[in-house]
């Protein structure tokens, strides 16, 4: 039987094994992500299906792109979506949680990326592996940045997508670790829309923050020139 395909302009996302399917916030953080100059090695934090990974390898030279992933069928299916792509000598996926993985790796990461779990609140009547990925008591916001501190090469750079709601709360915990808020954006559904998601960015180097709000529609299936502008070099239609 072939596997449910997400087909993108350089890269096909098989996802039949994982609980989370290819989704707006993940291609959102790996278009959005500022990757810093001379970045040789990166690192995708909670792969699922290995979109992030793979649109990093798309968009930059590192050489060595990583990615960690805790549940079983979703670190297989990261495994077989980098080996079937252009790019699979440059990609690794390990099968860890990231405490795990924090405590054994020496070297750091010029760039981090994570769409992180979470819906901190909700109520886990969800299969086992699909509340996992959403929950974040399977790696709570604290644990993730205590974790992206220890492997951030200090002149690196962090990237995550967070729910509008907990954005001030993970922006907190960050500065509590040494992380300074370098860029955010404010993603709407519509213009009209409350905001759902943020985008933010991370390093060991205070700036000033850049702050910009981001549209995703002006109406159902109708897209705002700046997402579009966003997401072509990856959807097939854009």
């Amino acid at each position: 039987m072939p596997c449910q395909q997400f087909q993108f302009k350089q890269f096909t996302i098989c996802q039949d094994k994982t609980a989370m399917k290819v989704g707006t916030d993940g291609v959102l953080l790996g278009a959005w992500a500022e990757i810093p100059k001379h970045t040789d090695s990166i690192l995708d934090i909670g792969s699922g299906t290995g979109l992030i990974a793979l649109m990093m390898a798309q968009r930059s030279n590192a050489l060595t792109i990583d990615a960690v992933e805790i549940e079983a069928l979703a670190y297989e299916q990261t495994v077989a979506n980098f080996e079937c792509s252009d790019w699979g000598d440059r990609l690794f996926c390990y099968h860890a949680s990231l405490q795990e993985f924090a405590a054994e790796i020496e070297d750091t990461y010029d760039f981090i990326i994570s769409n992180p779990p979470f819906y901190t609140s909700t109520y886990k009547a969800l299969p086992k592996n699909r509340a996992m990925a959403r929950h974040t008591e399977s790696l709570s916001y604290s644990d993730l940045l205590e974790g992206t501190v220890k492997l951030l090469a200090k002149t690196g750079s962090c990237a995550f997508v967070i729910p509008s709601s907990e954005a001030s709360h993970f922006i907190e915990i960050a500065n509590s670790k040494g992380l300074f808020l370098n860029r955010k954006t404010a993603v709407k559904g519509t213009e009209t829309s409350p905001v759902k998601r943020n985008l933010l960015q991370f390093s060991f180097q205070e700036t000033s923050t850049v702050c910009t709000t981001l549209v995703i529609e002006t109406a159902r299936h109708v897209y705002t020139s700046a997402y579009k502008n966003l997401v072509k070099d990856f959807y097939l239609k854009m």
